[in-house]
């Protein structure tokens, strides 16, 4: 099992390219993975709502999976997302990860379905035994309707593979709650980018971040920043950043962050249907914010590597 020690810092949730035929591209895959590794993140997380997770098959994932596991080159950890409608599917998707090399697995509830808290507990150990390595917990209520509450975190403590939680409730005050109730038992990751310096501030351990796909370098140094205490300066990036980070929070969060990606990276906004590339005003609101940021873009100072909790 991997060590609790590398749940820390920033874990980009990474896009999932496609080429124009809608096949994946795996070498754009490589370079974008390779700019988060040079950036200095500490885990890659694929396949994940971002990641467009619904519209790829098994054999995708896995081989994007692969492709995470190849740029990583055993330095930084790479996460599988495991999510399916049925507890079944989930354990095998597990079961395939682990062979393919996973270093760890973010878990979903058994979306689109409203499990109450018993069916989601029992979800939830089901697949982690399954997949038999450590487990991130994924709490958003806003989007999946099931709300992982410290109360049950507190419940699933006994179980060892789960050693994370990625708190995207939208209510920063959850991190609190849960070292109020679990103590230090989980390492507590950001999952709303427009709330990541707030919970730097309450004690979290880690992002899951979006907007770092196209700037890696800006969001390592807010994290980095601010876990060393330096919050003045992590405080004059975060609010250029902010409304690039807002973008994350929408409906339309792998359109956003694809042509955020394009425009600053030199990527491509292609996504899978029925999703399709922004057009029109939409598209044109989220050129105008990146042509500010890019226009205005602080320089970044040393920022120190921290130390696992």
């Amino acid at each position: 099992m991997a060590q609790a020690g590398f749940w820390n810092g920033v874990f980009p949730a990474v896009t999932t390219k496609f080429t124009p035929d809608d096949r994946l591209d795996i070498a754009e895959m490589e370079r974008c993975f390779g700019l988060q590794v040079a950036a200095g993140v500490n885990g890659l997380i694929v396949c994940g709502s971002l990641g467009e997770t619904s519209t790829l098959e098994t054999d995708e994932k896995i081989e994007v999976l692969k492709t995470a596991i190849r740029v990583a080159k055993g330095r930084i950890p790479v996460l599988l997302t495991v999510v399916a409608g049925s507890t079944r599917n989930a354990q095998a998707l597990a079961q395939a990860g682990a062979s393919a090399g996973a270093a760890g697995l973010m878990v979903l509830p058994g979306v689109p379905y409203k499990s109450d808290p018993r069916e989601t507990l029992a979800h939830y150990r089901a697949v982690a035994r399954a997949g038999g390595l450590p487990v991130m917990i994924y709490n958003n209520p806003m989007s999946y309707g099931v709300d992982i509450t410290p109360a049950m975190l507190a419940e699933l403590a006994d179980e060892k593979l789960f050693v994370a939680i990625k708190e995207s409730s939208d209510d920063v005050r959850r991190v609190t709650k849960i070292f109020n109730t679990a103590g230090d038992r989980f390492h507590i990751f950001t999952g709303v980018d427009n709330l990541a310096l707030e919970s730097a501030a309450m004690g979290a351990h880690g992002w899951v971040a979006g907007l770092v796909c196209a700037f890696p370098a800006e969001t390592v140094a807010v994290w980095r920043l601010a876990r060393a205490g330096r919050m003045v300066e992590a405080l004059a990036i975060y609010r250029w950043f902010q409304p690039l980070l807002d973008l994350d929070v929408s409906t339309k969060l792998v359109q956003n962050i694809k042509l955020v990606e394009a425009l600053a990276i030199g990527s491509n906004d292609r996504c899978r249907a029925p999703r399709l590339a922004l057009a029109g005003e939409e598209r044109a609101r989220v050129e105008a914010i990146v042509a500010k940021a890019l226009a205005n873009r602080p320089a970044l100072p040393a920022a120190p590597r921290v130390k696992s909790a």
